[in-house]
């Protein structure tokens, strides 16, 4: 059987890299200078962003691209004919861009500058 002593000097080396490990990640928690920014992505411009979702309409997913780069920031101006069925568009005053946008299949059809009600039945197909 092991005695206690006989570990004894194990305890010092491991509660040293143990108190040097906790103040460590304390002190990055807490300054913000000193965390790790390679990991953030650098944050795009609006135009960027439609620049994006114009470059992958009609793709699955970007729908939800629409979502996350102008929550809340979309009102929808009228429904129509397209898509698989019916599309909304959505127009976004702050860029004053319209996009339609096809609820089935989650997708972007068509993106247009200004205010656009309704888009000709060849772009939202």
């Amino acid at each position: 059987m092991l005695k206690l002593k006989s570990l004894s000097p194990l305890f010092a080396p491991l509660a040293l890299a143990s108190v040097i490990t906790a103040g460590d990640v304390a002190v990055h928690s807490f300054v913000p200078q000193l965390q790790n920014t390679a990991i953030a992505a650098p944050e795009m411009t609006a135009q960027q962003k439609i620049d994006m979702i114009s470059k992958n309409k009609g793709q699955i997913g970007s729908g939800d691209q629409l979502r996350r780069f102008f929550f809340g920031d979309l009102l929808p101006l009228g429904v129509q004919p397209g898509g698989a069925g019916m599309v909304v568009n959505l127009y976004n005053k702050a860029n004053d861009v319209t996009f339609s946008y096809c609820a089935t299949y989650d997708v972007i059809v068509a993106v247009k500058q200004g205010k656009v009600a309704m888009f000709s039945p060849n772009e939202v197909k």
